[in-house]
């Protein structure tokens, strides 16, 4: 995986961000997701997910699973979904409360670099590699609907109404009208676009074919930039924040884009990476085989990112 280095003080190593904490949480650590008063991450060796406090940056519920968390992390209806690799794949549902799980779906994912999202009123995953949308009911776990999108898509995220779906085995993002089920169309992305995420008034997806970002619009569904990072490969996170796009890769752990006028502004390399979210004023950002979560400050890292490096 080559960095980017095209931009001055590109690629500066990790270890320039100071981590407030360094969060211990298993053989290996992978997606994160935020609520209002907790981070949740998944990890295997145990396989659960741990609920972080933010206030004291410490583990205060480890929640076992039955299988491997392995497609994304999401929360809506009081609970986190946390989809289950194994044999059969299932869903599990985590009360945000009580910290158990109080249901595990026969409902489960198509891919381990899958990804699941809420709307409003269901809980979205694809479950097959023919690109079988499932529309589960939060309470009873039944599938209200399924949505062909195209085949070889995994990874949905609800935004405004709409949910996005990136499909990994092409180059294409299609959007469904949340509240029918009904697809509006598809839109051009780079290679092998997986994770995505909201800022900005658009989409963004990262491209693991290239390591670029792809641009696009949510009113007109267009494209209207991409974004060489120069960082491709399996794996990897993105998310918004602090006016910011950040990506994360294995050995690149953090990139950073300035949503105003998308263009990559820092990039820091080193061990670590795999996974992020932000939340509590902070970046959140695991390390896969370390097993560890680190906290970084959000403003911190935006300001070390926006001030000039030494020539």
């Amino acid at each position: 995986m080559a960095a980017n280095l095209s931009l001055p003080g590109i690629p500066r190593p990790i270890a320039q961000l100071h981590a407030t904490a360094v969060i211990q949480l298993g053989k290996t650590a992978d997606w994160v997701a935020v609520t209002p008063d907790a981070v949740w991450v998944g990890s295997t060796g145990p396989n659960a997910v741990h609920r972080i406090d933010p206030k004291t940056n410490k583990v205060v519920a480890t929640v076992e699973l039955t299988g491997e968390p392995c497609a994304g992390l999401a929360v809506g209806f009081g609970s986190v979904w946390v989809p289950l690799c194994g044999r059969p794949s299932t869903l599990a549902k985590v009360d945000g409360t009580r910290n158990v799980v109080s249901a595990v779906f026969q409902t489960g994912p198509a891919a381990r670099e899958g990804g699941i999202t809420t709307s409003t009123d269901s809980v979205w995953l694809v479950t097959d590699k023919e690109g079988s949308l499932a529309r589960i009911d939060p309470y009873t776990g039944a599938v209200r609907q399924i949505v062909r999108v195209p085949a070889g898509s995994f990874n949905p995220r609800f935004q405004e109404g709409r949910v996005w779906v990136t499909r990994a085995d092409g180059a294409e993002i299609t959007a469904v009208q949340a509240a029918s089920g009904a697809v509006l169309g598809t839109t051009k992305t780079g290679p092998g676009p997986r994770f995505l995420t909201w800022g900005a008034g658009s989409i963004w997806t990262f491209n693991q074919g290239d390591g670029s970002l792809t641009r696009i619009d949510v009113h007109s569904r267009r494209a209207t930039h991409t974004i060489p990072l120069g960082t491709p490969g399996e794996g990897g996170d993105i998310a918004f924040g602090g006016g910011m796009i950040w990506t994360t890769m294995p050995k690149v752990p953090l990139s950073a884009v300035d949503a105003a006028d998308s263009k990559l502004l820092c990039q820091w390399v080193g061990p670590g990476g795999d996974s992020l979210g932000i939340g509590h004023d902070a970046l959140w950002l695991t390390d896969y085989h370390g097993g560890t979560v680190s906290r970084l400050e959000l403003q911190d890292a935006v300001t070390h990112c926006r001030r000039r490096p030494p020539v």
